[in-house]
Order: C-alpha cells, then structure tokens, then sequence
C-alpha cells in the first residue's frame, strides 16, 4: 500500500478516506473503486496537482451519483417525522414535538432548518442515502432547536446527548469540502424558516472515465 496517496481534503459519501494510486501505465484513463473500506483512485502519473484535485472531486462525485441511483427508495416524510420522534424520545426524554418534517430541495446551503413557531422540520434532499446516523443527526440539531435557540450552552449540552453528533459532523463537512460549500454544519442560517443547520451539497465496484 506504500504506492497509495491520501488524499486528505475529501471522503466517501459513507466518510471512506480517499487513497489516489498514479500509474505510469495510464495514459487518459481514471477509475475510482472500493477496497477494504477506502476508495481508491487511479489516475496517470502525469496529472498534476489540480488535475489530481479535480478528478477526485469529479470521480467521488460520479461515485455518489451512481451508487444513489441503486440506494433504496427514500424515506417518506411520514417516516421522517416517525425518526425525529424516536431521536426526541432517546436523545431529549421526548420533549421536543414536531408538527411535521420533509425533504425539501430548496435547501443547497444548509443541511435542514425549522420554524419554532410551528414546529415544523425541513431536511435538505442532499442528505438521502447519506448514512442514517448523520440524517438523525441533523434531525436532532433541529429538534434541539425547537426547545433552544442559537447555539449556546444549553443548546450544545442538549446536543451532546447524540452520541454520533460529532462523528456526523466530521462526515458533513467533509461532504461540504468536496462540494466548495460551507463548512460547518452546526452554523445558524436565520431567516424566514427561522433556525438552520449550514452547508448542503451528498454501487458498482468501480467506475472509469477519459481524461480529457
């Protein structure tokens, strides 16, 4: 594995590092595959550092795309409004009480907001097929937000009572990272739809392009 590159700025659409092999056999041709938990990326030995950059955005990317295309159906938003009542009963003894939550694809810069005022819940689209842990996550930042608002200590200690909180958000900012979006999914976006959570965007075995 002492040929393989880290490459440290982007991860899986599950949060798998990213390893780049250059080969002097390419010459136009670059894959992207899975092994032992990573994704592997092979490009030609003579890319440069921003083809490099660019092509493991582009390939990651296509990756997402096609692995989402074979994902599961979505979940309804009668299932996602069952989910925030378990998130609320495990995490907050069952005190925060939607009134509804959807996906919405009007949201391409914050991972999900709600409107305390009526306890409704948005999730932006780009979190389907992203792990469950990270979609409950988010869930649970908004829900806290039903009971608490901005970010402070109240807000952060009823947050900690998540315990993959931390491990999602590593995930959604590395996702943000690979879109050029804004880091930082606990970042408040006040506005009409009242609090939010920042920055949204996020199989075969291998998948291959031509350099061009």
């Amino acid at each position: 594995m002492n040929d393989l590159a880290l490459h440290e700025h982007v991860t899986g659409p599950r949060g798998e590092r990213v390893l780049v092999r250059r080969s002097a056999r390419r010459r136009r041709t670059v894959s992207i595959s899975r092994r032992d938990g990573d994704l592997l990326i092979a490009i030609p030995a003579t890319f440069s550092a921003r083809q490099e950059r660019q092509w493991v955005t582009k390939m990651v990317d296509q990756l997402v795309r096609k692995e989402a295309r074979r994902a599961p159906a979505r979940r309804s938003d009668e299932a996602l409004l069952r989910m925030a009542r378990e998130v609320s009963e495990a995490h907050l003894g069952g005190r925060a009480h939607p009134s509804s939550v959807t996906w919405s694809s009007r949201q391409n810069q914050r991972w999900g907001s709600c409107t305390p005022t009526d306890g409704s819940i948005r999730l932006s689209h780009q979190l389907q097929g992203m792990p469950d842990y990270v979609v409950r996550s988010v869930m649970m930042h908004e829900l806290v937000h039903l009971l608490v608002p901005g970010h402070g200590p109240e807000f952060k200690a009823l947050m900690a009572n998540y315990p993959l909180a931390e491990k999602a958000q590593g995930f959604l900012d590395g996702v943000s990272w690979s879109k050029n979006l804004p880091p930082g999914g606990g970042e408040v976006d006040e506005g009409a739809d009242g609090e939010g959570t920042a920055a949204a965007g996020a199989a075969p075995d291998q998948l291959e392009r031509r350099a061009r």
